[in-house]
């Protein structure tokens, strides 16, 4: 049965990561001494949740996290530091801190050292996140001890509620644009300007006007979709921004 450690100190180890092509050791007290921190721990980096949903989910909103108290976010797998760096790099997880416990002894501190082997993958941690403050873990949000890979409770809203249940997240936005589109420009000062962040595929690279059409109904550019809504082009975002924020 796996159990919490809430109240307790983080176990006290020493990561050995790969950072600019040398060998750095890393203690717990260095992650963990006088600050707040939001550490997840998963299976294996590179797989499904692991890749689809629990990294991404912290990386989103790792600056909801920062404006609401957490000095760093940790993401902890019995994976060594090779592969976590290259995971980090493929994820674009610049908002997360990857620290590799290649031996398991940190998990295994925690209680959350269990036994894959069916898998292949040998010992891993079980999936959990917790909050931890100047190295003593407050909160623990453990998935459920039932088969298969449950992700329940160990994500990033749970977490953010725990610490705020009023927290703003940040807005979803995404347009299609054009090279050398005026109007795509403007729309993009306009989402810089308030502080939005936004991804965008550029129609005619690799997105043909006839999948515009069909996600839009239009086939001008650009196209601003937020929260999954689509907003329409640079003056109806203008309109949008003015009213909403």
């Amino acid at each position: 049965m796996l159990s919490h450690r809430e109240g307790q100190r983080v176990p006290n180890v020493t990561f050995r990561i790969r950072q600019n092509n040398e060998w750095v050791e890393v203690t717990t007290d260095a992650l963990f001494a006088g600050k707040t921190v939001v550490v997840f721990s998963l299976p294996g980096a590179f797989t499904p949740t692991c890749s689809s949903t629990h990294l991404p989910g912290y990386n989103d909103l790792a600056h909801v996290f920062k404006q609401n108290g957490v000095d760093d976010i940790i993401c902890i797998s019995v994976n060594d530091t090779f592969v976590m760096n290259e995971w980090g790099k493929y994820q674009e997880a610049e908002n997360i801190r990857l620290i590799p416990d290649g031996n398991g002894e940190f998990t295994e501190g925690m209680g959350m050292l269990v036994d894959k082997s069916d898998l292949g993958f040998g010992k891993r941690s079980w999936r959990y996140s917790m909050l931890v403050k100047d190295g003593v873990v407050e909160k623990m949000f453990i998935e459920p001890d039932e088969p298969g890979d449950p992700f329940k409770v160990s994500d990033a809203e749970t977490m953010l509620r725990y610490i705020n249940p009023e927290a703003v997240k940040p807005l979803q936005v995404f347009l299609f644009a054009k090279e050398g589109c005026q109007y795509c420009a403007r729309a993009k000062e306009l989402l810089n300007k308030n502080g939005l962040s936004y991804d965008e595929v550029y129609v005619g690279k690799g997105v043909s006007t006839r999948a515009l059409q069909a996600a839009t109904g239009a086939t001008t550019v650009p196209q601003v979709f937020i929260n999954g809504h689509l907003i329409g082009g640079s003056e109806a975002l203008a309109g949008y921004l003015a009213e909403a924020l």
